[in-house]
């Protein structure tokens, strides 16, 4: 994979490339980056070119001061992206947060989605986590958030450890993919801005939904995730009439990270057109 930069509306983005065909691409979860997908760039590169980038404020990309963290905003951003690379069509890849903001991206820019793959992307539909959103829109809750980049690292690996299905298959260099850039300035303000935005963006997510509805979509989930709940990929395969879902037994909540073999071969399948919903 090749480290590469581009400006888009005037703002440094950072992303990896690599393979050749067409154009598929990786889209982080909320404290996530191009580091996340390391075990899966190279097989995926086989099938597609592939553009792993890291979201304005996250990774490696600039940060930009009061930037719009709404799930829309962030959706338009991704299609300047492509339209900077001069992509005019791709399968859309996200995971969680970013899997919310794939879907919001097929709804506003229909015209540039092949197709859609989700990992366990945040939807309407589950609860998972809502005790948590509603602290860290509390005072309490933003000024201990704004303490997580210097906490101990055993205690971010213990976080990490409980995303996984089976915490012995964290390998090394996982957690760095979501802990370097947490102490860069403006990194956890701009998490907060999600966090302070969660609840409204589900609801207008859901009313985009029926948009997307004969979009192909291949879900991909975790029988052990206890961030977003397998049951919601029922309620989202409701509305997807053309979605498929693979359920990665023993998995957690990253599953192409943690049974990356399982999850390549799945994506594969749907890429080669072996796999359709």
């Amino acid at each position: 994979m090749t480290e590469n930069f581009v400006v888009v509306d005037g703002v440094r983005v950072h992303f990896g490339k690599a393979g050749s065909g067409p154009a598929l691409v990786l889209v982080h979860g909320l404290v996530g980056s191009v580091g996340n997908w390391r075990r899966n760039i190279v097989e995926l590169a086989e099938d597609a070119t592939v553009y792993a980038v890291d979201l304005t404020n996250m990774g490696r990309s600039e940060r930009v001061k009061g930037l719009d963290a709404s799930l829309a905003a962030t959706a338009d951003r991704l299609a300047a992206f492509m339209e900077a690379l001069g992509l005019d069509k791709a399968d859309i890849s996200g995971h969680s947060h970013g899997g919310a903001v794939a879907m919001m991206f097929a709804a506003r820019h229909p015209e540039r989605v092949r197709s859609l793959i989700l990992f366990a992307p945040a939807n309407p539909f589950c609860d998972f986590g809502h005790f948590l959103v509603r602290f860290y829109q509390t005072r309490t809750g933003k000024a201990l958030a704004r303490m997580v980049p210097y906490l101990p690292k055993q205690l971010h690996a213990l976080s990490l450890r409980r995303m996984y299905g089976d915490p012995l298959r964290v390998t090394d260099g996982s957690l760095e993919g979501y802990t370097d850039g947490l102490r860069v300035p403006g990194t956890m303000e701009h998490i907060l801005r999600i966090v302070g935005s969660w609840f409204e963006d589900m609801r207008l997510l859901q009313g985009e939904l029926e948009r997307i509805a004969m979009t192909p979509t291949l879900l991909v989930w975790g029988d052990r995730d206890r961030a977003v709940g397998l049951r919601s990929a029922e309620f989202l395969q409701e509305i997807l009439q053309r979605s498929r879902l693979v359920v990665v037994p023993g998995a957690g909540h990253i599953p192409f990270e943690e049974m990356p073999e399982e999850c390549n071969r799945a994506v594969h399948g749907w890429l080669s057109g072996a796999v359709s919903a």
